[in-house]
This record gives structure tokens, C-alpha cells and sequence, in this order.
């Protein structure tokens, strides 16, 4: 097989290929910062590069148009729709023929998302499963009969610990003891057993809380003698560039063979970097990385675990393993002590993952004796409700709409996108306000790169349209009541909200089936608790923490639910990791309560539907038939 060199500009990055690849192919091997959210399948257009032909002295190659293959039906489409312009190619469907150097368009590129997962105030008690006790051992007599670990064993009674030396600890017993007049710190894990030996030294052991998003991931260090959080860190999930959302993920893993082992490397290479990282910033050594627990949706779960998610992506969703999960840290390869262990929470659920038992774990004191509902909004809606002492789970599969994927203009939360809207109900103007800039804009960008629109910034707009008087109760645009904001689209009409930023019909149908998946999930939750009235609503996660509860009421999302008692509860998934990091009891009691959640599965509700289509109109907005005159339309 012929092979060809690729430059990817202005990364720089070099790559070979073989005859007949497509170039998103060897970007994804070379590590190419490049977006896609449909995981290189022809459907999201955004994978756009440039050919720069002619002679590259710097690369010492000749490029030429026929080193690319002809235009595929997919690119001649998205030319048609104006998608693609003039001089591009989408990098899924351009096949190798020659040698080449390719740009990345900044348009193309994968941006740095605005990550908000911060930490927040934990509530519970400091015990964790790693303890640190200073032993004096006495010198050994000849009558005595010594044997060094059991000297050590009975230096720990004193503390009331029994514990057994570990092999690993064994080996180095007796030179530390030789070298330090028999003083030695012992690591002591679960209280039974001795997992490494420290010279006297005031060195602390450290824990590791680890979320592990869709999107990005979020690591959280806490000091396991004084509880405080030392360090945290926040990335971008490196598996996007195989698929926006999971499913996109699961079907790369699917039509690729080995494609779960690229997953689960990129995902354990990128914590390995962050804790590197983080132990030249804290100036500590790997021994001292004891522990790591870990949350994330099912497949994140598995792909971490580097179990293949393949089934969680066809019914009946069979999960590899549910319960609480810990193995040597030796197997990640992620810079962990020697000794170290990686746990991940139990799961409810094929879709209702650790992160959402991780969330519970927060808040379980809040939601007991109440009748509480728990959200995480995102590809697959994870949800829980309390009500009269039982707690039932369920998920929905809201799409990911409210992501930014499958709408026209929109793009993660990253700077340059838009997160805030505003309409003026008079004039129908609307104000936006981006992601890294504090002024809100009209009309015109002023100089600012508006990349899109974000999920909050969808969510709004939404709502907004609704509010004024700009669409129906259906979804159907009101064009005559600001038809200078209108452009026509083929039969259907196109708002636009600022410079090239528009909202589709397309769009609204999107949020629209998302809106609904979700009220009908929550619908089918209170029915099966017999719930009539919630008290409190809290939204976790990181889509979560920036939504306004006004329009989270106004859109009809949750139904009955007015913005009085909706709140935010931050990134709640990656507390409840480190809770049970802090505090064994903690973790104790989460696998007990686990075992006793009701799970509903909300494919196999023949109400589901029923609710779902009752969901999707917009209740803020006027109903179909206005005083303009309009007949009634079919509702989308």
C-alpha cells in the first residue's frame, strides 16, 4: 500500500497515510485539533479543511488538487445548502491520492470549552480509607525472636488498628526501619491492611475525585489528613474527537475495530496528564496519589473502565457491572502510587450512570422525607425523585439540543458563544451576551468573533421567542410581528438573532423534541410515586448551573414547577465522588441506598408517548390562532 506524508497546518503536526484514508481519519490518529460532532460520519459539515497546493519547501513536498480525491455526494450537499464554500473539503469524506498539506480553518478547529465544574462545600465527616500513622518500633532482641511486620502490626494496635503488612510494603520494611532508628510512617488503607511504609517525614496522603464528563473532565485533590481541597483542574473530554455525544462515540466503536481501546487511551492519557500536573503544582510525589474515584454517565463508566459500551448502545442497555467498582490503580497507567486504587460509584441504570448516584450522594439528607427532583440535563436527561421515603430513577432521551449539536448555529460552551439572551418585547431586538465578554451586544458583534450559540444561550432564546410573541405555542414563527428580524428558507422561515447567527425552524423542532422527552420522563416519575406537588427542583451538573430557573419555568421542561423552587446545585456528580473519597461511610452508604432506587424504564412506558407529545408546545407562547388573522397551522 502506497503511503503519503500529511502536514497538518498550523499545528504543525505530521502524519503518514495510506493510500485511500480520509484525512479525518489521520487527524484523529496524529492527535488533530479539529471539530466533529457526528464522529467523522458526513452528517455535521464542521470537519472543514483547506488544500494548500503547490511547492512547501519548509516540508519538502509538492501538493497538488489531485492529491485529494473527487468531491463526495455528501460535500456536493453541502455545498448545494451553502454549507461548505468555495476551496473547502470536509476532512470525513476527503480520500488520500498524494501527498499533502492540509489547513485547519480557526472555525474548524476544537476551541477550549468555558468549563464550569467547580468545586463546591462538601458536608461530611473526614474518614477516609487512607490513614497515616507514625510507628516507633523498638529494637530488636535476639531472645525476642524478632520479626519486623509483626513488630509494626502490634506498633498499630496502639492506635487501634489491625492491620497485615501488604507484599509491597514488606519490601521496604526493613531498610526504612535500618535507615530512619526504626521510625516509620505506615499507610494503612480500609483499616486492615498496610499498603506502603514512608520514611518520618510531615508528607501527606492525597485522594482523587474524578468526573468524567461527555464534554470535559474534572479532577478534584483533597488532602486525606485535613480534608482540604488542594487542587482542582477541569479539560476537555479528548474522546470528542470521535463523537460529540456518546452515542456518536458507541458507533465509532462500533464501525471501527479497536476503537474502544483508542477511547478508553485518550481518556487515561489526558487524567494521566492532569495529575502529572497537579503533583509538580502541589510539589508532591506519585506514592502520595492513594486513591481515585471516578463518576461518569454508563458509557463513560465503561469506556474508563476500558469495558466496551457497545451494548449500552442497543436495547436492553446491559451494563458490563453496576455495583461499586475498584481495581489496582497498576492498570490505568495514569501515575497513581504503586498501591493505589481506582473505584468508580454504582450505577442505577443502562442510562442512569454514576454520576447521577454521585449527585444523590449530595443531597440525599436534602431530599429525604421531601419531594425533591433531581436533573442532569444532557444527551440522555438522568433524573430522580424523591417522594414518601422511595426514590425512584429514570432517564430520557432528550438528544443533544441543548448541547449546541443539531442546531443550525450551534456550538459547545466555548468563548465567543453566546449564553445569554435577551428580546425586547416592544421592538423585538434582541441582546446577547457571550461567553468571555461581560457587555451585551446588538444588532452587530462590535468586533467581537461570535462563534454560535450555547446551550443556556439556546435554552433562552427559546423561551425568549416564546415570551414576546415571536413563535406560537406550536413552534411556528410569528414572522409578521418583526419581519425585518425574518429571512425565508426554502418554505420555512429563519430568525436572525445577531450578525450571521440565525434560529431555524429546524432549530425549535430540536429543542422541541428535547423539551419534551424530558417533561414526559419527569411526568412518569410522579405518576409512579404518586407525587402531585414537588417542593424543591434541583438542577446539577454543569448545563444545569447556568440555567436561569425563569426560563427553566417558562420553557415547561418540569411540569408544575414554578421558578420559586428550582435551583442549582453545581457540579454535584464530582462532589459526590469526592465524599466518598473523604469518607468511607459515605461510601457505605451510597452502595446500601443504591441497591433500594426503583428504576423506571421510560422506553418501555406505554404513557410515555402520550405525555410526550402533550409536552411540546410552548406555554409562555400565544396560541396558533392569533388576532393576526393567521389560520391555524399544523402543529410541527
Amino acid at each position: 500500500m502506497t503511503e503519503h506524508a500529511i502536514i497538518f497546518t498550523p499545528s504543525g503536526i505530521r502524519s503518514n497515510a495510506e493510500e485511500g484514508e480520509n484525512i479525518y481519519e489521520v487527524a484523529l490518529r496524529a492527535g488533530v485539533d479539529m471539530q466533529s460532532i457526528c464522529g467523522g460520519k458526513g452528517q455535521c459539515r464542521r470537519c472543514q479543511i483547506e488544500l494548500a497546493t503547490g511547492k512547501h519547501a519548509k516540508f519538502n513536498l509538492t501538493v497538488k488538487e489531485n492529491h485529494l480525491g473527487d468531491l463526495s455526494p455528501t460535500e456536493k450537499r453541502a455545498i448545494r445548502d451553502g454549507d461548505l464554500s468555495s476551496g473547502r473539503r470536509l476532512a470525513c469524506r476527503s480520500k488520500i491520492c498524494g501527498d499533502l498539506v492540509v489547513e485547519i480553518p480557526t472555525d474548524s478547529r476544537e476551541h477550549k470549552s468555558s468549563i464550569s465544574k467547580k468545586s463546591s462545600k462538601i458536608d461530611t465527616a473526614l474518614n477516609p480509607a487512607i490513614k497515616l500513622y507514625w510507628c516507633q518500633l523498638p529494637v530488636p532482641a535476639l531472645k525476642d525472636n524478632p520479626v519486623d511486620s509483626e513488630a509494626l502490626s502490634i506498633a498499630l494496635e496502639s492506635f487501634g488498628v489491625t492491620a497485615k503488612p501488604s507484599h509491597h510494603s514488606m519490601i521496604k520494611l526493613q531498610k526504612m526501619l535500618n535507615d530512619h532508628e526504626r521510625a516509620v510512617i505506615t499507610v494503612v488503607r480500609d483499616g486492615c491492611e498496610i499498603i506502603d511504609i514512608w520514611p518520618p517525614s510531615d508528607r501527606d496522603a492525597y485522594g482523587v475525585a474524578l468526573d468524567i464528563g461527555s464534554t470535559s473532565l474534572a479532577l478534584y485533590i483533597y488532602n486525606l489528613s485535613t480534608g482540604e481541597l488542594v487542587y482542582e483542574q477541569a479539560e476537555m473530554n479528548p474522546q470528542i474527537r470521535y463523537g460529540e455525544d456518546v452515542m456518536s462515540r458507541v458507533s465509532y466503536i462500533m464501525m471501527n475495530k479497536g476503537g474502544e481501546h483508542k477511547l478508553t487511551g485518550a481518556i487515561r492519557k489526558q487524567v494521566a496528564q492532569m495529575l502529572a500536573q497537579a503533583r509538580t503544582s502541589l510539589g508532591i510525589e506519585r506514592e502520595q496519589l492513594l486513591e481515585l474515584v471516578a463518576v461518569g454517565n454508563p458509557i463513560m463508566h465503561h469506556l474508563f473502565l476500558g469495558l466496551n459500551p457497545v451494548e449500552l448502545g442497543q436495547a436492553p442497555f446491559t451494563l458490563a457491572v453496576k455495583d461499586w467498582f475498584e481495581a489496582p490503580a497498576s492498570q490505568f497507567d495514569m501515575g497513581l502510587a504503586d498501591m493505589a486504587r481506582v473505584a468508580c460509584l454504582p450505577l442505577i441504570g443502562g442510562h442512569v450512570g454514576a454520576d447521577t448516584t454521585g449527585a444523590y450522594l449530595t443531597q440525599m439528607d436534602r431530599m429525604a422525607g421531601r419531594s425533591v427532583l433531581l436533573v442532569d440535563i444532557g444527551t440522555n436527561a438522568e433524573i430522580m425523585l424523591s417522594h414518601k421515603g422511595r426514590v425512584a430513577a429514570a432517564s430520557s432521551p432528550t438528544g443533544p439540543a441543548f448541547e449546541g449539536a443539531e442546531i443550525s448555529s450551534g456550538v459547545r460552551a466555548t468563548i465567543g458563544a453566546i449564553e445569554r439572551v435577551r428580546i425586547d418585547p416592544d421592538s423585538k431586538t434582541p441582546w446577547v451576551k457571550i461567553i468571555g465578554c461581560e457587555s451585551w451586544l446588538s444588532n452587530n458583534s462590535e468586533n467581537h468573533n461570535i462563534t454560535g450559540i450555547c446551550g443556556s444561550g439556546i435554552f433562552e432564546v427559546m423561551a425568549e421567542l416564546a415570551n414576546v410573541g415571536l413563535m406560537d405555542d406550536s413552534g411556528l414563527f410569528i414572522q409578521t410581528a418583526a419581519p425585518e428580524r425574518f429571512e425565508q428558507e426554502g418554505k420555512s422561515w429563519k430568525f436572525r438573532l445577531i450578525d450571521n447567527i440565525y434560529i431555524k425552524q429546524t432549530d425549535i423542532r430540536a429543542v422541541q423534541l428535547a423539551k419534551a422527552a424530558l417533561h414526559a420522563g419527569v411526568n412518569l416519575l410522579t405518576e409512579y410515586l404518586g407525587c402531585e406537588e414537588l417542593d424543591e427542583v434541583l438542577l446539577a451538573g454543569a448545563f444545569g448551573t447556568n440555567l436561569d430557573p425563569e426560563y427553566v419555568a417558562d420553557i415547561g421542561i418540569i411540569p408544575g414547577a414554578p421558578k420559586e423552587i428550582i435551583r442549582s446545585i453545581g457540579n454535584a456528580a464530582g462532589m459526590g465522588a469526592a465524599m466518598t473519597v473523604l469518607n468511607k461511610d459515605d461510601k457505605a452508604r451510597l452502595i446500601e441506598v443504591v441497591s433500594q432506587i426503583e428504576k423506571i424504564e421510560t422506553a418501555m412506558e406505554p404513557k410515555f408517548q402520550d405525555y410526550f407529545v402533550a409536552a411540546m408546545g410552548f406555554p409562555t407562547a400565544p396560541p396558533a390562532a392569533t388576532e393576526t388573522g393567521r389560520k391555524k397551522r399544523r402543529k410541527i
